[in-house]
């Protein structure tokens, strides 16, 4: 997460989340975007600060940021996760730059049962029928794939061999689904080499997608197409040759 985060925001943002810690709200409320400020601002920051537990939390890091660009305008969204001995917390902020005018935009505080790591962690167990039957497939599709490549390979009659190596490995179309919440999605028009997809955003949840292997299929087709016209070249080369067949 380092390298994805400018480090003077990251500065910034944790300067602010120990202001809201420490109570000091009206140094906050000095730099709050006049766009974002509430009658009961003072209010919300106190409520927010109480999540805080008194004391040095154990440790402070980076679990989220982003960066955009809007007109003469720059935003840095920087989400700091805090871990005390029994309680987690994510602060986020966001600033935005205009020119030399830096203001406060956003400010969260969102208490976590666990880490996003533990949160967010690639579990089987409890998970739904879907999301089994879309793990299943994707692997199914992945063994099923380089099976084939296998099979291209050690095969005398594919010509050009690496073109069809690599067609085989591509994947059309999609079904993904959220390893953690369940929620799924699919596209018609999707390519993939090769033809699956397991991962996940740093400290997000896992998407499990699984591709049909459209080019190992094709692949198959094509050399059972070649035997039943006997358009096919005996694979072994102590195999003999027989003239009356087509070449």
């Amino acid at each position: 997460m380092k390298k994805f985060t400018p480090q003077a925001d990251e500065a910034v943002a944790r300067n602010y989340a120990e202001l809201l810690r420490q109570g000091k709200f009206d140094q906050i409320e000095r730099d709050l975007d006049p766009s974002v400020v509430a009658p009961n601002q003072l209010d919300t920051f106190s409520k927010m600060s109480g999540y805080s537990p008194s004391g040095t939390p154990d440790s402070v890091k980076v679990v989220g940021a982003h960066t955009s660009h809007v007109q003469e305008a720059s935003r840095s969204s920087i989400t700091l996760e805090y871990q005390f001995a029994s309680k987690w917390l994510l602060v986020e902020v966001v600033t935005q730059k205009k020119g030399n005018l830096s203001t406060v935009v956003g400010l969260w505080v969102t208490p976590i049962p666990d880490s996003l790591e533990n949160l967010h962690r690639f579990k089987l167990a409890g998970k739904s029928a879907l999301q089994y039957l879309t793990l299943l497939c994707a692997v199914g599709s992945l063994l099923f794939t380089f099976y084939v490549f296998v099979v291209c390979i050690r095969s005398k009659d594919v010509k050009p061999k690496w073109l069809w190596s690599i067609i085989i490995l591509v994947g059309f179309s999609y079904f993904s689904v959220n390893w953690e919440t369940g929620a799924w999605s699919y596209r018609l028009l999707a390519i993939r080499i090769p033809c699956f997809v397991m991962a996940h955003v740093l400290y997000g949840p896992w998407i499990v997608a699984a591709y049909f292997p459209l080019g190992a299929i094709a692949f198959l087709y094509r050399r059972w197409k070649m035997k039943i016209t006997g358009e096919s070249i005996p694979e072994s080369p102590n195999f003999p040759h027989d003239s009356s067949r087509t070449v």
